[in-house]
């Protein structure tokens, strides 16, 4: 069977990843992945502009993702932009310029249609295993929700609720003060009114986190427990007492103290505060007892959608 080469390019709020696979019918292989913390949303994300600095940034690392490609001699490029772009003012602007001056064509996609790839990117790396699980992908735009099973989704939901909004507007100390986390968590009950509505209707009994936040979370965990986390598989599991201890530890620290941590990633050390209080609140709505943790998300949710085309080709 022949094989072709794609590059998928996620234009997260925060991250911006770099995927280039080789695509052999039913299955796919990295040739080489790249994130960057280019941060387009900061300065201006909860104004509704991409500031001057974050586009330097962003025009700078896509020219180096291009280069990238064009050294594989890849012509199929998938590139996604999500919620810091799709709601400034200047967004459109942007896309244009990248397509002219760097020679890549965005996709701007909706929120419903972020929630779907991400869906299809924890159904493909195996995460979903019959009951009805809640989905989560902590962006820094944007949170997705998602409710459904591995054949079925029941409900999916993009809210503007991400960890780049949420750090600008409640961790205004360091370390956070506790008045800050019951205003976030105000302000959380509020916006999420339709997934608990959702959450009362399809009564999940399972939580999946994608991505970002919880690969983080995972590679604390397992540095707390003096264990190698393996590079093979894209599914953990991180036991609630674990995150429960992980979160109090994250509460109490500033952002020194937060970088020293084991396992930390310096670009998750700011916004992590925000992002686990968002994983303690939702984790009062539903029973469980440990975390499923997937380390695929939307750019593997565009794969699967390569991999569906190349097989009914």
């Amino acid at each position: 069977m022949s094989t072709r080469k794609a590059a998928v390019i996620d234009m997260g709020t925060n991250t911006f990843h770099l995927l280039l696979v080789e695509i052999n019918g039913v299955s796919f292989k990295t040739i080489y992945k790249e994130k960057i913390p280019v941060k387009i949303g900061q300065g201006g994300i909860n104004q509704n502009f991409l500031a001057p600095e974050a586009l330097k940034r962003a025009m700078h690392t896509l020219r180096h993702f291009k280069n990238l490609i064009d050294g594989e001699g890849i012509s199929n490029t998938f590139a996604f932009a999500t919620s810091a772009v799709r709601n400034a003012e200047n967004g459109p602007e942007f896309v244009q310029t990248v397509k002219s001056e760097i020679g890549i064509e965005i996709n701007v996609i909706s929120g419903e249609q972020e929630a779907q790839l991400i869906y299809e990117g924890i159904k493909l790396s195996g995460s979903l295993n019959g009951q009805v699980e809640l989905m989560m992908d902590i962006g820094g735009g944007s949170v997705e929700f998602i409710i459904g099973t591995s054949q079925e989704v029941y409900y999916k939901e993009s809210f503007e609720i991400g960890g780049q909004r949420l750090m600008e507007l409640f961790h205004q100390h360091d370390p956070i003060l506790p008045e800050e986390i019951s205003e976030l968590k105000n302000h959380l009950s509020q916006k999420l009114q339709p997934l608990l509505k959702a959450i009362k209707t399809f009564n999940p009994t399972g939580l999946v986190g994608a991505s970002g936040t919880f690969d983080t979370l995972t590679d604390m965990y397992f540095e707390s427990m003096l264990q190698c986390k393996l590079t093979g598989p894209h599914v953990f599991e991180l036991p609630l007492d674990d995150f429960n201890s992980i979160y109090n530890d994250l509460l109490s620290k500033n952002h020194e103290e937060r970088l020293a941590i084991p396992g930390m990633i310096p670009m998750r050390a700011d916004m992590i505060v925000v992002a686990a209080t968002l994983i303690d609140f939702i984790l009062q709505l539903i029973p469980i007892r440990s975390i499923t943790c997937s380390h695929y998300a939307l750019k593997e949710g565009a794969i699967s959608r390569l991999l569906i085309a190349e097989q009914t080709a």
